[in-house]
């Protein structure tokens, strides 16, 4: 008796002992990933160069200002020229045309139609980082725009790619508001996704802005809870058209624009200046040849033209709100210093017109009330405007979906609490969006697996981490001579040091690759191709390899939106 007795206190003890040693380590694990740095990045849809005050806007912005002083800011950031091929990018390092982004869905040319890397949507052949911070333990969710993939197919939704917590619009755009108002006539409604279900009805006082921001709030809460790190990506739709704002906000700029985009560019390159993000050397570039000027145009067309601008920053002034709410819930809840905040465009403004693409012009038409008092409600449907959007994209050329520098720098802003010296400063050296996932990989202390996960074959990654930019360790991300290249529609960039090679079909360009000195010659006003004929052949010799090394196929046709949106005078 006594013997079974002292064996039952000795087989209690050591369940005890085992017990308390399994609580101390799983407490241990999870301290361990819980003091691993959360990370927030937070996108803004076809927002321009100049857009944000912090970079030499009139509007309001104070929320994203005051980040920008505790930020290193960007200046020379530089996306895809169009959004899903910038967001394919992102989620994975890897250039478009190997992780399924080519060229935009539905919009293939002849020869590209089965080509792998033109999916059309984000493909297998990668791994996204949120899965591979997902594996170790983060938190990681998405509010907001997708576009990465279909409504009909799951495999291809968030959930699928290393999000745990999702809710978000799936196509490219849409109305942003309750009714789920599509943004091409095509499209029966705008789907909106749940984790792994479709949203049947949205609520009443529903607005793409402000919902995304409380979703953000929700999941960083949830992993509080669940005392993990977390990534989450708020993923806005503004200010993508069609340019909408709650009722209230209608007037905040009642008037503001009334003298036109001239002499708002005036305005703009002056305190681009002043703010450190526009060179001092930068002269004001002439309007694009599809811009009429403004004393031009007829009265009601100047006053159309304001208010849709007017939208436009009202737009811009809500999503610095609910920007500000994100990061103030982060601070109350002792979270701000332990994330990696960043702000950034998905690629330039949006001068593209869509009412020449599929029958849009006849549908806005017949199912849109777009008068001068209603432009900017639930039940209009405006876009900025050519004018305008060259103004956004101050000093720089064209803009989104062009591989011109308006095309693909974007304003973007890091804010790391474990930098050196790096808060409130500007940086001149070129960035590229293939370098978030990297950086946020080291971030987290996660390894990459370079060509195999999970028993398939993927691309490695081709980005540069910015972690030592980031710590305040070095200036510079990459080396002055290495080479950086674009492809969309068969317009072509690339740069190198401070060159810039082109390639656009007429009427932008004239089938012919162009030379331009970013040093001297920001705007690309004069092409230097005659005078620099061997570096102009060094630079295409750089593109050919470029074109193979990425198993790029240009198209042998005008792909219809590149043919369609665009109008010249």
């Amino acid at each position: 008796m006594p013997t079974k007795f002292f064996v039952k206190i000795g087989l209690l003890y050591i369940t005890g002992f085992l017990l308390l040693t399994s609580c101390s380590a799983e407490q241990n694990t999870s301290k361990k990933i819980k003091a691993r740095p959360n990370i927030l990045l937070i996108v803004a849809d076809d927002l321009g160069f100049t857009d944000l005050g912090c970079y030499g806007s009139e509007i309001k912005t104070p929320n994203i200002d005051a980040l920008a002083k505790q930020s290193l800011r960007l200046t020379s950031f530089c996306t895809g020229p169009t959004c899903s091929p910038t967001r394919g990018m992102l989620l994975t390092g890897v250039d478009a045309h190997r992780n399924g982004f080519g060229t935009m869905v539905d919009d293939w040319a002849d020869n590209q139609l089965g080509l792998r890397g033109y999916e059309g949507y984000l493909n297998f052949d990668v791994v996204t980082f949120p899965k591979l911070l997902q594996d170790a333990g983060y938190h990681t969710s998405i509010a907001g725009k997708w576009h990465q993939g279909s409504p009909r197919k799951k495999e291809q939704w968030p959930f699928s790619r290393g999000f745990t917590r999702s809710f978000c619009l799936i196509p490219g755009g849409g109305g942003h508001f309750y009714d789920k108002q599509p943004f091409l006539s095509v499209i029966p409604e705008s789907a909106y996704l749940q984790d792994s279900s479709l949203v049947g009805t949205l609520p009443k006082d529903f607005y793409s802005t402000k919902n995304y921001a409380d979703k953000a709030i929700e999941y960083i809460d949830e992993s509080v809870q669940a005392d993990k790190p977390f990534f989450h990506f708020l993923s806005y739709t503004a200010p993508h058209w069609p340019l909408q704002v709650p009722d209230e906000f209608v007037d905040l700029y009642k008037g503001r624009y009334n003298d036109g985009y001239e002499a708002l560019a005036l305005e703009r390159l002056d305190n681009g200046k002043k703010a450190g993000t526009i060179p001092a050397n930068a002269a004001l570039p002439p309007l694009s040849p599809n811009v009429i000027p403004w004393k031009e145009l007829e009265p009601e067309e100047q006053q159309l033209a304001s208010k849709s601008m007017e939208i436009y920053a009202a737009m811009i002034e809500r999503l610095d709100h609910h920007t500000g709410r994100v990061i103030q819930h982060l601070k109350d809840i002792g979270e701000y210093e332990n994330t990696l905040l960043i702000f950034m465009a998905d690629n330039g403004a949006e001068g593209n017109s869509i009412m020449g693409y599929m029958g849009t012009r006849e549908w806005v038409d017949t199912t849109f009330d777009n008068s001068l008092a209603n432009i900017g409600k639930i039940n209009s449907y405006v876009e900025l405007g050519t004018g305008w959007a060259q103004v956004s994209s101050l000093p720089f050329k064209w803009y989104k979906a062009f591989a011109t520098e308006g095309g693909v720098r974007a304003p973007a802003m890091f804010r790391y609490p474990k930098g050196k010296n790096i808060a409130n400063t500007i940086n001149h050296n070129f960035v590229s969006v293939l370098d978030l996932a990297p950086t946020f990989l080291e971030l987290a202390g996660v390894q990459h697996p370079q060509t195999t996960y999970k028993g398939r074959e993927i691309f490695p990654i081709q980005g540069t981490s910015m972690l030592p930019l980031l710590a305040g360790e070095s200036k510079s991300v990459h080396p002055p001579e290495k080479v950086h290249a674009w492809e969309l529609y068969g317009r072509r960039g690339l740069r190198k040091g401070k060159w810039k090679a082109e390639w656009m079909e007429p009427p932008y360009g004239n089938n012919e690759w162009e030379l331009y000195d970013l040093e001297q010659d920001i705007a690309q006003q004069q092409n230097v191709a005659k005078q620099y004929p061997d570096k102009l052949k060094e630079l295409i010799n750089d593109w050919k390899e470029y074109e193979k090394t990425n198993e790029v196929t240009l198209p042998d046709r005008p792909t219809a939106y590149a043919k369609e949106t665009i109008w010249l005078k």
